[in-house]
């Protein structure tokens, strides 16, 4: 077998050596090992458990006493005892109470009787507070208040504590709203506290003490049962005037008391006094300044002192001060600490051969000291069988040439008035052989430089000697060696020369027994990089490294631990090797890391801080006192600064009661205050919270706090915009702007509004509405007042703004302007003249004087013009007043009048006069347009302009390729006024033209128009040309159908010849005019063969010409339509193109050749030159 030997499992043995054990095999009297405490409770609902087990051989045998007698566990229905065990389960469906008792168990066979402690059973009652209605407590302000709790008893002791808002009692004066109660602790303070027996104490009552009602809790923790006694409402009565008082004592009485309080157990002395001002405690002991000790805490604002565990260096007399500058008042607490006993030595077991000699100690203390008492199997050792052998010596029992008549179990009982002590101890007379108890040959692997513990726990009697060696040989005693008592050698600072194996040895008379134990050293686990403490922002990387050196013959592993529990690997979170890698840290990655290297001999870890900077948490515990009808007191508990230093905190507000949420900021603090005044607007409704900030950024927003109302006040803000306007002749509106809601300060917000005639000696008048406007009637026409007005609510007045001047109502004016003239005359404008009205005839306050005009003709005869009448105003009242009328249309002739105007009415019109302005520039050309009416050329043409401001004298044509990729220059091109076209002939088919065109008068050239030709040949139309016209089945289709057509015509001129008539209804359709071929007769018209060859010489019918000149140039996908080949027939000629013959006409009507129609000649006959005339000729 292996044994690890770890440095914390080797204290451990070391201080577990004390005495031989008895194996069980071995006769022996019981031993109590499990029992329940002497103070028991349970709960009666469930199954009541007294526990009682005890070892022993033979395996000894339970009873119980019940309150001094003997309980027949077997007689009770309600109770049984455990197999094997001592322990008593009850269950009590009937009458649980019966079983409040003092029980004892008592554990026995043939070598003696062990006896437990007196185990109290108590029952657990469910705490019930009596639901009382509680009246309000009335208290006038200023006066001391005590507020008792009263909590139902344990046991065991409940915990108290107050809470305020417990229901929805409100008084209803005050401000702050809330839905729904929200429970919050009793904030305590040096005027308001709880008490050691759970008492609110009130030094002396505020106001605010009335602001909710108040319970007391209690707290049970036997079942962890939480129960609320019935809130009690105070009530503060203000009716008198607030004296200050004199300090009294609320907690304790009187000027002395007297505490008794036991060792171990926790120590408090209160003092609570009434008083205005609040009293300030102080406190000595034994006429010193009290010391403060570690043990010892002051709490409760030095109203308390608490020390957890009382010694009697803690008894004295404690006093306290209460004063305030009134006066002082003291009291004194005499404290004595006593102590139940308690142990020095406690007896242990004794295992003697016959004859041998023994003892046992019983030394206990307290105070007072405790009586001992011994017993022999529960029976007083005074009353039992005398033994020669055995000595009573006080706290000691000899025993002298032992016999096994001496077998059997002492109880020691040490006792006082303040408890007992109970402790079993056995003699066993024996006669047994050497023995070694546990493992045999084990294998111990320790670290080098730890300490070695090798086991050899033996057994014998009487007691074996023991002795350990090496290898078999010598005695291994002190130096680094060490025995204990119990067969462990002990080896101090290992090393790899102690390697080997040990041999243990015990003997007596009896016999002997020996066992060997193998132990090998290892180099010691060693970290030699540790890691780093580390202070970095959120969202940084961290890497903390972890070096390690160990025994190449050891395995280790590395486990990092994160405040005491493994770090949990992730995407974040990784180890390279021995290192941990931490990604994008945030707050949650705080705290401390620490790199455990584990083998399976020893341990050694390394620790390091991280500390993760961030933005603040938000404060919290907002909380509103100190209302007032402007301001009122904020305080929050900071929240925390995540090691960035909080420099400020920003409040911000919501006061919208319609759509609440749309937060505003109202102030910034520095970060060192908690507890600010917030200056607000009366009569509004606000939540507040608040936001910290540090040097990383700001915090989250904290929770709102509760929703407060500020009390109203008189309005502060003047009515802006006031002004007195009449609506009409004998009237005045007196007319402002609102104030907004947060500017009313209270409610019921209206108007007070005064007025008086200006420069008289009238009264003011004042009227109060709720309006915006108020109006004054009969008054006479455009009369000045002096107004004002101020805002007015439940409060008082606002107050009053500044006078202001204003007119009653106007009427139209009676006069027109006289002598309307103009001068300056230009061809866009023209300067007016007028002479003014007296200002009595105005009615009113002079507007404007304003001039209506209108274009009459224009000196061009034939131009329609726009006959809609303009004005323009002007203001000024200049003693010679005049203006200037822009933007006329040259060479026009133009009418005008003038009104003078008020701001409601306008006068009389004034006589009309007329004037006509000269020529101007033109405007541009209307319907430029390009066409194409051949692939090499272009044709351009356009109409007057829409504005000629004078004689056309000629246009002037500006043009130059797009592309300029030749170098051509900018050409002009001037035309007489009545040339509106223009046709270029273009380099190839794929240039494009910009072209301007300007029309001129006598006085200039006007606005130039500027547009580009557009794209009339595509690279795939003009490949489609060429290979549809290359085709031999076209070239042969067009040969066909040419000699058809020839013969037709030939045929049909022949058959004429002989006198027959030929129908040519069908031709009708290819008539430019609307007459038949043939007259009423039926014969035939010749001139119809004048038409056919014009027909075909044109590239299309002249009606579509017609149509083509009112609409515009034809589109090219129109052109392309018309025409399927760009070739003609002539191409493959021995002639060139031949104009106005049949051939040339036939075939053009299969060509995509176009001609202008400016150069057909349509006057006079058409005389034709084919084979047709020298047929017609024979026949």
């Amino acid at each position: 077998m292996v044994t690890l030997v770890k440095p914390a499992l080797l204290l451990l043995l070391w201080q577990s050596v004390w005495a031989l054990d008895v194996p069980l095999e071995v006769r022996q009297p019981p031993t109590i090992i499990k029992q329940s405490m002497k103070e028991h409770i349970v709960d009666p609902k469930d199954t009541m458990v007294i526990e009682c087990e005890a070892k022993g051989t033979p395996h000894p045998i339970f009873s119980w006493r019940r309150n001094g007698k003997y309980f027949n566990v077997a007689r009770d229905s309600q109770v049984s005892m455990r197999r094997h065990s001592g322990t008593l389960d009850i269950y009590a469906w009937n009458n649980p109470e019966k079983y409040e008792a003092e029980y004892q168990c008592i554990a026995s066979n043939e070598y003696g009787s062990a006896y437990s402690n007196k185990i109290r059973l108590q029952l657990y009652r469910p705490p019930v507070w009596p639901r009382e209605i509680l009246e309000p407590v009335g208290v006038s302000a200023g006066l001391p208040l005590v507020l008792s709790c009263d909590p139902p008893t344990g046991p065991p002791k409940p915990e108290t504590y107050w809470m305020s808002s417990c229901s929805y009692a409100r008084p209803f004066n005050w401000p702050i709203q809330t839905a729904v109660p929200t429970m919050q602790p009793v904030r305590q303070d040096r005027r308001v506290s709880m008490g050691v027996n759970g008492d609110l104490y009130f030094s002396n009552v505020h106001v605010n003490d009335s602001v909710a009602d108040y319970c007391c809790n209690a707290r049970f923790p036997y079942k962890n049962v939480i129960q609320q006694k019935m809130p009690v409402v105070v009530k503060v009565l203000t009716t008198r005037t607030i004296a200050e008082a004199a300090p009294t004592w609320l907690s304790p009485t009187g000027s002395s008391s007297s505490i008794l309080v036991l060792t171990g157990e926790e120590l408090l002395l209160e003092c609570i006094a009434a008083g205005l001002p609040t009293p300030h405690i102080t406190w000595t002991k034994d006429g010193e300044d009290l010391e403060v000790t570690p043990r010892m805490k002051v709490k409760n604002f030095n109203k308390m002192i608490k020390i957890p565990k009382a010694l009697f260096e803690d008894a004295g007399e404690y006093t306290c001060t209460a004063a305030n500058k009134i006066n002082y008042i003291e009291h004194t607490i005499t404290v004595r600490v006593k102590a139940a006993p308690f142990w020095l030595e406690k007896p242990t077991d004794l295992i003697l051969a016959p004859e041998e000699n023994g003892r046992m100690v019983c030394r206990s203390d307290g105070a007072p000291r405790p009586t001992i008492s011994w017993f022999i199997n529960g029976e007083p050792i005074e009353t039992a069988t005398p033994q020669p052998s055995r000595q009573v010596s006080g706290d000691t029992l000899t025993f002298r040439s032992v016999t096994a008549d001496n077998n059997g179990v002492y109880q020691c009982n040490a006792s006082n008035e303040y408890g007992y002590l109970l402790a079993n101890a056995f003699v066993n007379v024996l006669h047994a052989t050497p023995r070694i108890i546990g493992p045999r040959s084990e294998l111990i692997k320790v670290v080098e430089g730890s300490r070695a513990f090798l086991d050899c726990r033996y057994f014998g009697s009487p007691v074996p000697e023991l002795r350990w060696s090496k290898y078999g040989q010598g005695n291994l005693e002190g130096n680094r060696f060490k025995t204990y008592s119990n067969g462990t050698l002990e080896i101090k600072r290992i090393q790899i020369d102690d390697q080997g194996t040990y041999l243990c040895i015990v003997s007596n008379i009896a016999g002997r027994d020996e066992n060997q134990v193998r132990v090998e050293v290892k180099e010691p686990t060693l970290i030699v990089t540790r890691p780093q403490s580390m202070k970095v922002i959120r969202g940084s990387d961290v890497r903390f490294e972890c070096g390690v050196k160990a025994d190449i013959t050891t395995p280790v592993t590395t486990t990092w631990i994160k405040n005491k529990k493994p770090v949990t690997l992730g995407w974040r979170v990784s180890l390279d090797e021995s290192n941990l890698v931490i990604t994008n840290v945030n707050r949650d990655d705080e705290g401390n890391y620490t790199c455990v290297i584990k083998s399976e001999l020893d341990q050694k870890s390394a620790s390091a801080h991280l500390m993760v900077m961030d933005r603040p948490n938000p404060p919290t515990n907002l909380e509103l006192s100190d209302p007032y009808e402007r301001t009122v007191r904020l305080s929050w508990a900071p929240g925390d600064s995540n090691h960035s230093p909080i420099m400020g905190y920003l409040v911000q507000f919501d006061d919208d009661d319609w759509l609440p949420g749309k937060w505003r900021n109202l102030s910034t603090y520095p970060g060192n205050l908690n507890s600010v005044i917030l200056h607000l607007v009366p009569f509004s409704y606000y939540e507040f919270r608040v936001i910290a900030i540090n040097e990383i950024g700001a915090s989250r927003p904290s929770r709102p706090s509760t929703r407060f109302q500020t009390s109203g006040a008189p309005p502060d803000v003047i009515p802006k915009n006031l002004k007195g306007v009449g609506t009409w002749r004998n009237n005045m509106e007196i007319s402002w702007e609102p104030l907004t809601y947060r500017e009313w300060n209270g409610p019921h917000l209206k108007y007070l509004v005064w007025w008086r005639r200006r420069e008289s000696r009238e009264e003011w008048k004042n009227a109060t509405t709720k309006w915006l406007k108020y109006y004054i009637y009969d008054a006479d026409t455009f009369t000045p007042y002096d107004i004002k007005v101020q805002a007015v609510n439940d409060f008082g007045l606002g107050p009053e703004s500044p006078v202001v001047i204003g007119y009653s109502g106007e009427d139209r004016p009676i006069t027109a302007p006289l002598n309307l003239r103009v001068s300056d005359i230009e061809s866009t404008q023209v300067t007016v003249h007028w002479d003014t009205v007296t200002r009595g005839s105005i009615m009113g306050e002079l507007k404007e004087y304003k001039v209506y005009y209108w274009r009459d003709s224009s000196q061009l005869r034939w131009l329609w013009v726009n006959r809609a009448m303009k004005s323009k105003a002007f203001p000024e009242d200049d003693p010679d007043p005049s203006g200037v009328l822009t933007g006329l249309i040259p060479y026009s002739n133009y009418k005008m009048y003038i009104v003078v105007a008020n701001n409601r009415f306008e006068g009389p019109p004034s006589n009309n006069i007329h004037f006509s302005t000269p020529e101007g520039v033109p405007s541009v050309p209307t319907s430029f347009r390009i066409q194409q009416r051949h692939l090499d050329s272009i044709y351009v043409d356009w109409d007057l302009p829409a504005e000629p401001n004078g004689i056309i004298t000629g246009y002037s044509l500006k043009y130059q390729t797009v592309n300029a990729t030749r170098g051509e220059e900018l050409r002009v091109e001037d035309f007489f006024p009545n040339v509106t076209s223009f046709s270029l002939r273009r380099y190839d088919r794929y240039t494009r033209y910009r072209f301007s065109i300007a029309a001129q008068t006598q006085i200039g050239i006007g606005d130039w128009h500027t547009e580009e030709s557009p794209h009339y040949t595509t690279e795939t139309y003009a490949q489609d040309q060429v290979d549809i016209t290359t085709q031999g089945w076209f070239i042969g289709i067009m040969c066909a159908v040419a000699l058809i057509v020839l013969t037709l015509l030939i045929v049909c001129f022949i058959k004429r010849s002989r006198g027959g008539k030929y129908p040519v209804r069908e031709k009708k359709d290819i008539s430019l005019e609307l007459v038949d071929d043939k007259d009423q007769e039926g014969s035939f018209d010749y001139r119809s063969l004048e038409r056919i060859a014009r027909v075909s010489t044109l590239p299309y019918p002249r009606r579509e010409e017609e149509r083509g000149l009112q609409r515009g140039q034809p589109s090219i996908e129109a052109i392309m339509k018309r025409s399927d080949s760009d070739d003609s027939l002539v191409e493959y000629g021995e002639g060139g193109e031949i104009p106005f013959n049949e051939d040339g006409s036939f075939i053009g009507q299969y060509t995509g050749t176009r001609r202008d129609v400016r150069e057909l000649d349509f006057g006079g006959s058409l005389e034709l030159h084919s084979p047709m005339n020298t047929i017609y000729s024979v026949a």
